[in-house]
């Protein structure tokens, strides 16, 4: 029997340029990308190997070709600088595993994978071939509370023991609740226990007051800038930890908002150094594919990322999403158990995922092309796997109504993927901060 939708099939299928693994393959991509300051690459789950290896295919070649500055991921902002670091060449980590090294919670293998490793290693010996154009690598996520806390502190015991001082007593407030940052938030919410929120900004605003000045020791620049980062996802996760217990819409909206704003704080470091950047950022499609274009946003009144870049810096965004039809995929049942290799279901019929599969095989599509206008922008169920995969009941678990031609500017489709390959053979740990992509799993 003929597909019912075929010839929208059709229509696909002849726009579709082929991904064969080719050096050229993103040729006419990085033409229809152009003149854009900010591309963001997503993925439809946190544990397929094709999206990880096809992001950092173009990563590479942004970065080689277009002059691109920067990689800002869906990671803690204290981890991802410790990367940072490593590929400029200004830590003693002596290999991309141990500069991976801090990435120990739930779900270890979101960043500890070989895909990334390989990549990182690549951004490493990038910049040593190219001083002075060093591309660096930052995280946009805001679940470190209390180790951005630590970062501020040990920061200011170099440059001024006594400021350091002052904030060890602001962040004290904070001692009152252990390092369960989830607790935190219950106890201010329905404790009657007083926020810490006044002291969090309270020592972003001294940083900020004293940049100058601070900035002037050996330390540097960037250095104080880490630090006030910090400090700011510090007042970001305070808020977002309280939040928790209010409802999914809220908290969602501070966790991509402070994600937007700290892609707004590197655009601000960069140009203050002379050098506007141009950043790569990764992260799941829920998070990049435009809010307004799915349910999150007509249904629950949710914002991400994407919609906020796109926003603000509306003709220099340019949104790529990654889907799959069937495979394999690294995630696990539940919250902090093991990561597994789980087996990918085919696409529901009539769903994003079902039309691209009868196209075939992995190729790309630019959805701005005047010959598609239209044909994906009809609603119609995407697939969203995040750390956790329940496929016993994934319709309800993992699909949301979208109209993909208006959530993205281009598509990339591997119709058969693999899981990602974990550095570790444990999930990760939760010492100390909440795990990441708690609670939503995207």
């Amino acid at each position: 029997m003929p597909h019912p939708e075929s010839d929208l099939i059709q229509t696909l299928r002849g726009a579709a340029g082929p991904l064969n693994g080719a050096s050229d393959d993103y040729d006419d991509l990085l033409t229809r990308i152009g003149d854009a300051r900010f591309v963001l690459i997503g993925e439809a789950s946190h544990g397929t190997h094709e999206f990880y290896r096809e992001r950092a295919r173009l990563t590479r070649r942004l970065i080689e070709e277009r002059g691109f500055t920067a990689v800002a991921v869906e990671a803690d902002w204290p981890d991802a600088y410790r990367i940072n670091r490593y590929v400029r060449g200004q830590s003693d980590d002596g290999s991309a595993e141990e500069a991976l090294e801090d990435f120990q919670r739930f779900p270890k293998w979101m960043w500890r994978n070989e895909d990334v490793h390989n990549f990182v290693e690549w951004l490493r010996d990038h910049n040593e071939r190219h001083p002075g154009e060093e591309a660096g690598f930052y995280g946009l996520d805001l679940y470190s509370l209390h180790r951005s806390m630590r970062a501020v502190v040990e920061y200011l015991d170099t440059v001024d023991p006594e400021a350091a001082a002052r904030a060890r007593k602001r962040y004290a407030c904070f001692d009152h609740f252990g390092e369960n940052p989830q607790a935190y938030g219950y106890a201010t919410e329905y404790g009657n226990r007083e926020p810490c929120e006044d002291a969090a900004v309270g020592q972003l605003l001294e940083l900020q007051r004293r940049e100058a000045e601070l900035s002037r020791s050996p330390l540097g620049e960037d250095e104080h800038f880490y630090a006030e980062q910090n400090a700011r996802l510090a007042i970001n996760a305070e808020n977002y930890y309280r939040s928790m217990f209010r409802g999914r819409d809220e908290s969602w909206n501070i966790r991509d908002s402070h994600m937007a704003e700290t892609l707004g704080a590197l655009v601000e470091h960069g140009e203050g150094q002379g050098r506007p950047p141009k950043i790569v950022v990764w992260a799941h499609n829920s998070h990049l594919g435009d809010a307004r274009a799915s349910e999150m946003g007509w249904a629950r009144g949710e914002l991400n990322l994407g919609q906020l870049t796109r926003e603000r810096w509306p003709e220099e965004t340019f949104i790529v999403g990654q889907s799959t039809h069937h495979g394999t995929v690294t995630a696990a049942d539940d919250w902090d158990e093991p990561a597994r290799t789980k087996r990918v279901r085919p696409g529901l019929p009539g769903s994003l995922e079902d039309v691209l599969h009868e196209v075939g095989g992995s190729f790309w599509l630019d959805l701005r092309d005047p010959g598609l206008t239209g044909a994906l922008r009809g609603e119609r169920l995407q697939r969203f796997i995040g750390v956790i995969y329940r496929p016993e009941t994934e319709r309800w678990s993992h699909y949301v109504h979208t109209r993909p031609g208006e959530m993205y500017d281009a598509l990339l489709h591997f119709d058969e993927t693999s899981a990602v390959v974990p550095l570790d053979a444990t999930a990760g740990d939760e010492e100390e901060e909440v795990a990441d992509t708690f609670p939503f799993g995207q």
